[in-house]
């Protein structure tokens, strides 16, 4: 007669319990080896989601300032490897600040070197920008830096935007207030589109009145 083997073994393990060759081995209680794969997707998917995209912003408090005066858009000085970053940074920002409420806000006109070409050399830019400012009598103005503007290296090639803003008292120059950020997008986001989302993120926190 067969004797059928049952019960635990020496070492203890459940012996009815073993695995039949050629079945499926079941890795948690109730799940396949294929629901396990989808299960650990959909957990890497989730970690990338909150890994992704983060943003670093440090702002600077200050008083808030009067919305209704007279604001100038000053050049922002480009830190980074990608040519004219600082100039789209500036269209951006003053569409935002547009938007936030600073209705007579005036971009600064063309600026140009001794020979009657455009300057290239971004702080003779704002240094000449400032001196225009202070002739038409502008109360603030709004400048900042572009330290990286650029598609990271890899598979992905996510979009990555480092900046900071400034608001200016024109009359002496003074730095007023500051913001600086840093954001990262998906690899299917646009330069563009991960920068309006930062600096929209720092003119919220600007501080004004009206």
């Amino acid at each position: 007669m067969k004797r059928e083997r049952s019960g635990h073994g020496r070492d203890g393990f459940d012996l009815g319990a073993a695995v039949v060759p050629g079945e499926q081995e079941p890795i948690f209680k109730g799940m396949t080896i294929m629901k396990q794969t989808h299960w650990i997707a959909a957990l890497m998917f989730g970690a990338s989601t909150l890994l992704s995209g983060c943003a670093v912003t440090d702002v600077q408090s200050a008083p808030a300032f009067a919305a209704d005066a007279r604001w100038a858009m000053l050049p922002m000085v480009n830190a980074s490897e990608t040519p004219l970053a600082g100039e789209r940074a500036e269209a951006i920002a003053g569409t935002l600040l547009r938007k936030r409420g600073l209705a007579d806000l005036t971009h600064y006109p063309p600026q140009t070197d001794a020979s009657g070409l455009p300057e290239l050399d971004d702080h003779r830019r704002l240094e000449s920008a400032l001196r225009w400012a202070r002739s038409q009598n502008f109360r603030y103005g709004v400048s900042g830096a572009v330290s990286e503007w650029t598609y990271k290296t890899g598979l992905d090639g996510e979009p990555a935007v480092g900046l900071t803003l400034q608001v200016i008292d024109i009359a002496s120059g003074r730095v007023l207030w500051s913001a600086s950020g840093a954001d990262s997008g998906w690899g299917y986001d646009s330069l563009s589109g991960t920068a309006q989302r930062l600096l929209n993120r720092l003119i919220a926190r600007l501080p004004l009145k009206r």
